[in-house]
């Protein structure tokens, strides 16, 4: 059975949940994040891409590029609410839905077709149903695969349709630029540039044994999506509503500093969970249990992050402000709960360009490499210790 899959991205969606709440910021350059001289950019409206602000550029430079845009911290709790309205909408309605961000979803809805008049009626009405029960604008793409749909979308934006006929995958992906194949970043398009590779027609006709050579495992996958090949499956729903991480001592402790280790350790590994699965935290909690088996749980809400030093500097707040009995503790535990999907990796409302940078090379040497592969020098004593 061919399949068709659905790929669906809110426009420009922190800048369009604003604009619901402000009516005056339609049609203006609207810059979500970057507020301060050293923050990054989270989000931005197409008035401001005009001028060439894009996510992720420090903020500083956004303003230099573009001085009229009006600047918004951003407020990831309402966020988070419109975002679930949307999944809602699309749960109610599809067979098997996969929520790949905080602002996009993919729907398989393979052997639809015999139910509906067509595929690309039915995504349209729930395109035109979202709109009219969210006001937010959005696009989808459709095709045989995530892939496909994913660049189609693109294509569409904003606020637009694009259908891919089954079979013309390869001929719809030709003409457009490398960068529109998902995957393809920074270092990897300057990469192929300098094979002197700029359209996806250039990959296609290249045998994939080559780019296997000169990219490694990467190179297959790209051929792959190059050529419209993409049998990635359309994952089902389900939102994770905390993670945490606890340790239970062999000989029950009052030493302060091989406590903060074995928090520091926990914090630095939950917070890499964080980024790997596009989460970020606004709670955090620390779990306390005594000698006596008397245990204590302390809370604290938090600007939503997944950074390690934010996540380590409340929690040893926390720690500090209530272990003051000084009583042998024979469990300590950090549990994360309020996640919200989707949010770019890191706190881009107030964490740095090097900061995203750091912490963005960190997690690829982590993912390839496993957790242990790069460690804080206090984090690997303690390691060595247990």
């Amino acid at each position: 059975m061919e399949r068709r899959i659905i790929h669906m991205d809110l426009d420009s969606f922190f800048v369009s949940v604003e604009r619901l709440m402000d009516s005056s910021l339609i049609g203006k350059p609207v810059i979500i994040g970057g507020t301060s001289d050293r923050g990054v950019v989270a989000s931005c409206s197409y008035e401001a891409r005009k001028f060439g602000v894009h996510s992720a550029m420090p903020g500083k430079l956004a303003k230099q590029m573009c001085p009229q845009a009006v600047f918004i911290r951003g407020d990831m709790d309402l966020y988070s609410k419109h975002s679930n309205l949307v999944t809602e909408i699309i749960k109610e309605r599809s067979p098997l839905v996969e929520k790949a961000s905080i602002d996009e979803h993919y729907v398989d809805i393979t052997g639809m077709d015999r139910f509906v008049k067509s595929s690309m009626l039915w995504t349209h009405e729930l395109r035109s149903e979202i709109i009219q029960q969210t006001g937010l604008p959005i696009s989808f793409g459709l095709s045989v695969n995530k892939t496909v749909s994913k660049v189609a979308t693109g294509e569409a934006k904003p606020n637009g349709e694009k259908h891919v006929d089954a079979g013309i995958e390869r001929l719809f992906l030709a003409p457009l630029s490398i960068k529109k194949i998902p995957g393809i970043g920074g270092k990897t398009y300057s990469l192929l540039r300098n094979m002197g590779v700029e359209k996806v027609e250039t990959i296609q006709q290249m045998p994939m044994l080559m780019m296997q050579k000169v990219m490694g495992e990467n190179g297959e996958m790209i051929w792959k999506k190059a050529n419209g090949i993409d049998n990635s499956p359309v994952v089902p729903y389900s939102e994770q509503k905390s993670m945490s991480s606890e340790t239970t001592f062999d000989k029950d402790t009052t030493d302060i500093e091989q406590l903060k280790r074995v928090l520091m350790r926990m914090i630095e590994k939950l917070a890499f969970e964080l980024r790997k699965s596009r989460k970020v935290t606004g709670c955090v909690t620390l779990k306390l249990r005594y000698s006596d088996f008397q245990t204590h749980t302390f809370q604290s809400r938090i600007e939503y992050t997944a950074s390690d030093h934010v996540l380590l500097n409340k929690v040893l707040e926390l720690f500090k402000k209530n272990y003051s009995r000084r009583v042998l503790i024979r469990l300590i535990g950090i549990k994360f709960s309020n996640l919200v999907s989707g949010f770019t990796q890191i706190n881009l409302y107030e964490d740095t360009e090097e900061m995203i940078n750091l912490y963005q090379s960190i997690d690829k040497i982590r993912k390839r490499y496993g957790f242990k592969a790069i460690m804080k020098c206090i984090n690997m004593k303690q390691t060595h210790d247990s």
